[in-house]
């Protein structure tokens, strides 16, 4: 073998290389931008349910005149989850963004949910249209964040895959392509197991 011909297998193997390298960055990039787009409709879903709140607490306000502390509670919930989401859409992935995200809209639920609760001793309040739409839109917003919520998750997912097989991870870690985080909200209630009785 000539000096000529080893010159042409080395180039060759570096431009083999190369070609790899230059398909899993463009790879990660893409897989990258996916779940940022996932976030994203996470983020429309959510920023819709904090607008819906002060509303549903303007409604209510008129007929709970004596639960001044639950209104209160909800709305600095809504600021603080409001807060965290804008956090969390200027950095999708981050770890510590996406927990204080979750550990927000948790405690938002939470009291929601003690409104809700509250406002069964309020006939007129159930029966107010204008509670009853709110209510309604409310939960389709719920349904629409769960679904945005697994669609970001499930592009995490395959951006993680692609990020820690090898020889990906060594061109990740090059190019400093770093762990993404899943988006969980974990409220207690969810993962105990419900009690049936007869």
């Amino acid at each position: 073998m000539t000096v000529v011909t080893g010159l042409v297998v080395i180039l060759g193997v570096i431009f083999l290389v190369g070609i790899f390298a230059m398909g899993v960055y463009n790879g990660l990039v893409k897989l990258r931008n996916m779940y940022k787009n996932a976030f994203s409709q996470i983020d429309v879903q959510l920023k819709r349910r904090h607008d819906l709140i002060p509303n549903l607490v303007e409604t209510a306000k008129a007929y709970m005149s004596h639960e001044r502390e639950t209104l209160e509670a909800v709305i600095s919930a809504r600021n603080m989850a409001s807060d965290a989401r804008e956090n969390a859409a200027a950095h999708p992935g981050d770890p510590a963004a996406l927990e204080k995200l979750g550990k927000a809209e948790a405690g938002l639920g939470g009291v929601v949910g003690r409104l809700f609760a509250v406002a069964e001793a309020y006939p007129e309040l159930k029966a107010n249209q204008n509670m009853m739409q709110l209510s309604e839109e409310l939960t389709t917003t719920e349904n629409k964040v769960a679904f945005s919520r697994q669609a970001y998750n499930d592009s995490v997912l395959s951006y993680n895959n692609k990020r820690e097989v090898f020889p990906n991870n060594i061109i990740a870690g090059m190019f400093g392509f770093h762990e993404a985080a899943m988006f969980q909200i974990d409220v207690e209630s969810e993962r105990q197991a419900p009690k049936v009785q007869f």
